[in-house]
């Protein structure tokens, strides 16, 4: 489901993040794995705890293909504040780098002259990360610092704030000061439902709001398969993503749903909210999952060999939407073929017997070039099929298509 630019995030603590990694690196293929984000989720020091307090969580991060890639982010006022400029440089504030790399290399070993007239090497051991000419050329420009009487033992390299790149690249320790800790996503849980433990295990909007942050770009799909508390929904929703979130529990009536509606119509203030200026807006569509299209014959099962049947619950157009949707067939609504899925190929379905004249009634009806899948709940034994005609049955051909529980 992802698009080659696409990644997946995913949550997880100690008990299980390895055996995770390893099931990801089957499915995803080990060169896409990008990273172990470890999540300070705690902010307390767990003084209860009897062995060892467990203070992180893991996200584990792997990608679709090497179109992934990650968004720079935006550099903070503490980040500006390391740039300074002591010389007045008229290129302006800049960040004292190392010249010197904690290995010896013949080539980067030689002697540099500081302005008071001083030669100095590196330190034993180690040697200059740049060649000679390349240093040549960051003397000539003035970009070597050497402290402000110009006598300094260790020169430094000027990295300019004008010349940096627009975003900071991300890394892979998420203190609770920058992503939030589940004692904040409690306090959110408590804002938006009146004061009670709302839920068990919330996620902090600060959190959904970096990965979001990282992995797309506004307007962009966001998926969470279990919606939980509804903080992804929420927090993609302020920051301008389209979004699709999936939950199978009460509390999708009780937490997200609810949740939802105080995003959209602006009572949410809390969270991500005054970061991204939210005043409410937009909308959703809610839809509910439908009965399975296939159940056990309580009458003929064994515990050995179960029978599907088609649910009773489903009337003839249910029927026919249903296996539009398995076979990936659009529905045709009053047309005498039930599904599309090209503009040659056509779906049929019937819960008769399929016999020899019903089925040549149907096909007189294709065109040469036209194909068609008839589904059927019983066929004519001895039934001659034209070539461009498949019969299956309901429901044995379509319990490869399902899944059960």
């Amino acid at each position: 489901m992802l698009s080659e630019n696409g990644s997946i995030w995913i949550s997880i603590d100690d008990n299980e993040c390895h055996y995770l990694k390893v099931l990801c690196d089957e499915v995803f293929g080990r060169a896409n794995f990008v990273a172990n984000v470890v999540w300070q989720s705690k902010d307390t020091p767990g003084n209860n705890a009897v062995s060892i307090a467990q203070t992180h969580n893991h996200i584990l991060v792997f990608k679709k293909s090497d179109s992934f890639r990650p968004t720079l982010l935006a550099r903070n006022e503490r980040q500006i504040a390391n740039y300074s400029n002591p010389d007045n440089d008229p290129r302006g504030p800049w960040l004292a780098a190392p010249l010197t790399r904690a290995e010896h290399r013949d080539r980067d070993y030689y002697a540099l002259r500081n302005p008071v007239g001083n030669e100095i090497f590196p330190p034993r051991g180690s040697s200059w990360r740049r060649p000679p000419d390349k240093m040549r050329w960051l003397e000539q420009d003035k970009r070597i610092w050497w402290g402000k009487n110009g006598d300094a033992q260790f020169p430094m390299e000027k990295k300019f704030l004008s010349e940096a790149k627009e975003g900071v690249t991300n890394q892979t320790w998420w203190p609770y000061d920058l992503a939030g800790s589940t004692r904040n996503a409690s306090a959110e849980m408590k804002g938006l439902f009146e004061g009670a433990k709302a839920f068990e295990t919330p996620k902090p909007e600060r959190l959904l709001q970096r990965v979001i942050e990282i992995s797309t770009q506004p307007d962009e799909l966001v998926l969470d398969s279990f919606a939980g508390s509804g903080t992804t929904g929420a927090v993609a929703h302020k920051m301008g993503r389209r979004w699709i979130i999936v939950e199978l529990g009460e509390h999708c009536f009780t937490h997200v749903i609810p949740r939802m509606k105080k995003v959209i119509d602006g009572s949410d203030q809390g969270g991500i909210s005054n970061d991204v200026a939210w005043k409410g807006g937009g909308g959703f569509k809610f839809y509910r999952l439908a009965e399975s299209l296939l159940v056990k014959d309580k009458d003929l099962s064994t515990r050995k060999r179960p029978v599907y049947v088609i649910n009773p619950k489903y009337d003839a157009k249910m029927l026919v939407r249903a296996i539009c949707k398995i076979e990936n067939f659009r529905y045709l609504r009053d047309n005498h073929w039930h599904g599309i899925s090209s503009e040659h190929h056509f779906l049929y379905v019937t819960t008769n017997l399929l016999s020899q004249r019903h089925l040549d009634t149907v096909s007189v009806q294709l065109g040469e070039e036209e194909a068609l899948l008839v589904y059927c709940t019983r066929r004519a034994s001895g039934l001659k099929v034209p070539d461009n005609i498949e019969v299956k049955k309901i429901p044995r051909d379509l319990l490869a298509k399902c899944t059960f529980e």
